[in-house]
């Protein structure tokens, strides 16, 4: 027999042994990064087959924070092809949803909205009082909708999964795991291709406003095509990611990662390993998705880390080295020690120009002057510069931690207090007049951190 024959046949052995040892019972925990200190959820699918091409933790309980929003818009679509309700449907802004914290689009309680602009703002911004204003629209009261998103939990098999709200705002009975997320995921692409576009909007645009998508792999990874972001301090930040290039469609998974950059290329890395290999004989002896059990015991607490004083900064992106006993199916090897998920985005052109979203049935400006009970406050205008003999601005705040891709900042510095000029004595001539001193602005007030799901 031959060489060839025998490494062939040698590597379809150790394909089935990591298939009966590693994926068909449960994921072994081992981190795929190399270099971590603690593993953190990941996983990548095959979005047709079903198949898992890489797990880590896939089945460990975790926070969904805004995430959560994707089986809000899963229960939505469900009414929609019911015919409970149209995208036309004008759904109401509550006071309950006009109280939720950020990130939110800020309407006031009376404000009438499409259920497809709706969907769009909860999507795109990632706005918890549009969560609520579905959830009261679709299901009547908050508490009944939540029924109806953890029947349909139930329904998908997603085992490990509890909501206890539509918005992913911290709550201790709000779990899941990456492998669940995926299920979901997968169940929105194949079970609802109508409102695959929802999910890959760059932007929205209501009135002059222009808001950005959180998930910065849109117009940055080619063949990105969306999905969701969320973000708590018990969570870190989390992404679910789809992507597709020809016949191939991957979905990632990526959880508890301690900045949105750090996510977005964790995401990058992932589904690039999933295009560079190709379906092939060893994959269809990867385990299925549903096959994976899911794990029991209390989320882990991203706070100290992701939110705590002592934080550290991102890892290193040279994380791109499997440990030996994590999952991944076989002929899956490593990109190469040049290829970091940063390497791997790109400043594409636009996908298409900011999605309009209004308020009311048709656009309308004085309707949406009429939603706030105060205007959105206009553009802050650059400074002035300093002249040479102005004191020295007071230094830049410390970054320390981000929001979904918006930095989080520590106070600045208080200026010195220049002291005044010695008071002439009584005896001495007439002094000239001291100088004026040199006024400088005070500092803006700095960003505080937020708690909120975006």
């Amino acid at each position: 027999m031959s060489s060839s024959k025998n490494s062939f046949r040698r590597t379809l052995w150790l394909a089935l042994a990591a298939f009966v040892l590693g994926g068909a019972g449960s994921v072994l925990t081992a981190p795929l990064h190399a270099g971590s200190a603690a593993a953190t959820p990941s996983l990548l699918i095959d979005v047709d087959t079903g198949k898992v091409l890489m797990a880590e933790d896939a089945t460990k309980p975790w926070y969904p924070a805004s995430v959560t929003k994707l089986m809000t818009a899963y229960v939505t679509f469900e009414a929609l092809r019911a015919g409970q309700l149209t995208p036309q449907t004008l759904i109401t802004v509550s006071p309950v949803a006009a109280s939720q914290a950020p990130s939110k689009m800020g309407f006031k309680p009376g404000t009438q909205l499409t259920v497809d602009n709706t969907l769009k703002m909860m999507l795109v911004k990632s706005a918890n009082d549009m969560a609520v204003v579905l959830a009261e629209g679709v299901g009547g009261s908050v508490p009944a909708f939540v029924d109806r998103m953890n029947a349909a939990a139930r329904d998908l098999g997603m085992d490990g999964t509890h909501f206890a709200n539509p918005n992913g705002l911290p709550d201790p009975d709000n779990v899941t795991t990456a492998r669940d997320l995926a299920i979901l995921a997968r169940a929105l692409l194949t079970q609802y291709p109508e409102h695959a576009e929802l999910f890959r909007l760059p932007g929205i645009q209501i009135g002059t406003r222009v808001i950005r998508n959180y998930n910065k792999l849109i117009d940055r990874y080619p063949g990105a095509d969306g999905m969701k972001t969320g973000f708590i301090c018990a969570s870190g930040f989390n992404l679910v990611a789809s992507a597709k290039r020809g016949d191939r469609h991957v979905l990632a998974v990526v959880l508890g990662t301690p900045s949105g950059k750090a996510r977005t290329e964790a995401a990058a890395l992932l589904m690039e390993r999933g295009f560079q290999q190709q379906a092939s004989i060893f994959e269809k002896m990867a385990p299925s998705l549903t096959s994976l059990r899911n794990e029991g015991g209390p989320p882990t607490d991203m706070k100290a880390l992701v939110c705590g004083a002592k934080r550290k900064t991102v890892a290193s992106e040279d994380d791109d080295s499997p440990a030996p006993n994590a999952y991944m199916a076989a002929g899956m090897g490593s990109l190469g020690a040049g290829v970091t998920g940063a390497s791997l985005l790109q400043d594409l052109p636009p996908s298409r120009p900011p999605e309009p979203v209004w308020v009311g049935p048709v656009p309308d400006a004085a309707a949406l002057a009429a939603a706030y009970d105060t205007p959105p406050a206009p553009a802050a205008k650059k400074p002035v510069k300093p002249t040479k003999t102005a004191v020295k601005p007071p230094a830049k705040p410390e970054t320390t931690a981000s929001v979904d891709g918006e930095a989080t900042k520590k106070p600045a510095a208080k200026p010195v207090a220049k002291k005044p000029a010695p008071k002439p004595a009584a005896t001495a001539a007439k002094p000239k007049p001291a100088p004026k001193p040199v006024t400088t602005q005070a500092p803006a007030a700095a960003a505080t951190a937020t708690s909120d799901a975006n």
